[in-house]
Order: C-alpha cells, then structure tokens, then sequence
C-alpha cells in the first residue's frame, strides 16, 4: 500500500470504531476487502447470467440491507477522512466471465469503503475492549465474514 493512504487509513478507524491500527493492519484490511469484493462479484456474475445479461450491473451485487447500510456510513464518515481516494486506487477484483458496467466500476471502491466500516465496527464487538486488533481477532473477524458474505 502506498505510504500516502496510511494515514487515511488511521484517521479512518479511529473514527470509525476508535481502534489504532499499523501497516499490518492496513495490508490485512486491504486483503480482506479484496478478497470480499470477489465474493461479491462471483455471485453477481451467476445473478448477471441468470438474467440473461453478460455485463455485471451494480444491482447484481448481492448486498445486503447490513451492508447497504455501511456503505451510506461510510460515505458520511469519508467526508472527514477521505478514504475513498485511497480505496479507488487500492481496491481490485479477479478476472470474470462478465465484464463489469461503468456504474459497477464506479461504485466498487464505495463498497469497499462500506466493507471497511462495517470491518471496523466489527471488532468491539468481537472484543470490546479492543484498542488494537491482533491476529486473532483478524482471523475471527474475517471467518465471521466468510460466514454471511
């Protein structure tokens, strides 16, 4: 991760969830949104297929009422952090069947963004005294995702 997005990424979850996080945080962070926004977009593609079209429209991306609502956190949370720029740059997806339309493209790092907060927020409630998150709560947090998305 390039040097000028760490500190977005700090003032992000301090604001966020009130943790304190360092760069292997930050690679494991990008990692998992990575990993998620995959997710998202292979069962998309099976929803874009089912429906006939081979471009992937942001409709198809299986987002929950949950998640939905992260990302409208996020977007009023990013107004003072300025994360998405960095999410822009850092965020990827593997190859697909199916291309990806234009609104798709545009909004993946916004979910990526959603995916961070509710990531974030995940963590107090994993353990509510955490000020920094170890490994092991990395591991918890990320199987507690592997579960539901």
């Amino acid at each position: 991760m390039q040097v000028a997005g760490v500190p977005n990424f700090e003032r992000f979850f301090r604001a966020a969830a009130d943790l304190d996080i360092d760069k292997d945080d930050l690679r494991r962070c990008r990692e998992f949104v990575n990993r998620k926004i995959a997710d998202l977009l292979i069962r998309a593609e099976a929803v874009a297929k089912a429906n006939g079209r081979d471009i992937i429209e942001l409709v198809d991306l299986p987002i929950t009422k949950g998640l939905q609502e992260s990302i409208h956190q996020f977007e009023r949370l990013d107004a003072d952090v300025e994360l998405e720029p960095v999410l822009e740059r850092i965020t990827t997806w593997p190859q697909l069947d199916f291309g990806l339309s234009d609104e798709t493209q545009e909004q993946l790092h916004v979910v990526a963004g959603g995916l961070c907060l509710a990531l974030a927020r995940l963590f107090p409630l994993i353990d509510p005294n955490v000020k920094n998150p170890q490994t092991r709560q990395w591991e918890r947090a990320f199987r507690i995702f592997d579960l539901l998305l």
